[in-house]
């Protein structure tokens, strides 16, 4: 119906000004985010989250919120955003998922084209799907083997049976899976049943600790956004690895504050398991290995590192005995720095 109706609408509208960003609209109530998602609660660790995917720009700042120790929400269809910061905030004064839930949909007249999924500390879990959201349409609560608790939600759906297949990843990861490889899990899952009627372009991936620190951005274990992407679901999983890589990284980091060489090593290493041929990784492992004394191990993971062509890594070596991360005399350093010229 909109391909037959568009050569008029542009027609009509050839010549009007854009509309300005400060001209919207002032409601959130109107975004046609129809798609996938899941909300879950990790038994052993606490760990909330949202995975999503949808035919639609940039879904992570739309559909899933979270916030360490009170809950998580996902809030699609047509969407009404205020879903997810108003049931975090009711939530967070102590309301449950299902009282926080209800009230909220008890004032909005537009209730019957939301689907909207509240999931809170305690693993209680609800779920709505308005009678007028657009098929195929429907939800799945459920518990994995594990104790831990889902809520899977679609709509717009090339064919029945999405949330039950997301709720089957679920519950079939293998024990010790983490919650945000368990999201993506039903992501591929939602995919492989048939997913969105209309194709694929983004998802995001919110994961927060079960017990707030008071340091948000302790709080947050997870968050990933895809915006724009032919495979988000696919793109998300590579990112999401590349994100376990880094956070290795980050360890390798901090055991090189504490000159912690071994240490150091041994998270470099794991990260380049998880990003093989990465420069940046290629590159960190090597200068803790020279920093331990062992260069010759160290050297082929420099040259490969300085195949990468969109960044200097040899300019980089240069700079960092100063900065006392690299321990080589000069003599060593140009040696190093020149391999494969």
């Amino acid at each position: 119906m909109l391909r037959a109706t568009l050569p008029v609408i542009l027609a009509a509208f050839a010549g009007v000004p854009a509309l300005r960003a400060e001209d919207a609209p002032k409601t959130s109530a109107l975004r046609p985010v129809a798609t996938y998602s899941i909300v879950a609660r990790d038994a052993k660790t606490g760990e909330m989250g949202v995975a999503v995917q949808s035919h639609w720009f940039s879904v992570g700042p739309v559909v899933p919120w979270a916030e360490a120790g009170v809950g998580a929400v996902a809030t699609q269809s047509l969407v009404k955003i205020e879903y997810g910061p108003d049931g975090l905030a009711r939530m967070r004064r102590g309301e449950g998922a299902g009282a926080a839930l209800k009230a909220l949909l008890a004032a909005d007249e537009g209730r019957e084209v939301r689907q909207v999924a509240f999931l809170d500390a305690s693993g209680a879990v609800m779920t709505h799907t308005g009678s007028r959201c657009i098929a195929e349409a429907s939800h799945k609560n459920g518990a994995a083997p594990d104790g831990s608790v889902y809520s899977c939600q679609a709509n717009l759906m090339r064919r029945p049976g999405v949330p039950e297949a997301m709720a089957g990843a679920f519950e079939a990861a293998q024990p010790g899976t983490p919650l945000p490889e368990r999201l993506v899990a039903s992501l591929k899952a939602a995919e492989a049943a048939g997913g969105d009627v209309r194709g694929r372009q983004s998802a995001a991936i919110i994961v927060v600790k079960g017990k707030a620190t008071g340091k948000p951005w302790e709080d947050r274990v997870v968050e990933l956004r895809i915006e724009d992407h032919p495979a988000p679901v696919e793109e998300l999983a590579r990112v999401l690895a590349l994100h376990r890589a880094y956070e290795q990284m980050n360890l390798g980091d901090a055991a090189i504050e504490r000159d912690d060489v071994p240490g150091a090593i041994r998270a470099y290493g794991a990260a380049r398991g998880l990003a093989p041929g990465n420069s940046e990784v290629l590159f960190w492992t090597a200068v803790s290995l020279v920093n331990a004394g062992k260069s010759a191990d160290a050297e082929p993971l420099l040259r490969e590192a300085y195949r990468d062509r969109d960044g200097d890594w040899r300019a980089t070596l240069r700079r960092l005995p100063a900065a006392g991360l690299l321990k080589a005399d000069e003599k060593a350093l140009e040696r190093l720095a020149s391999l494969g010229e």
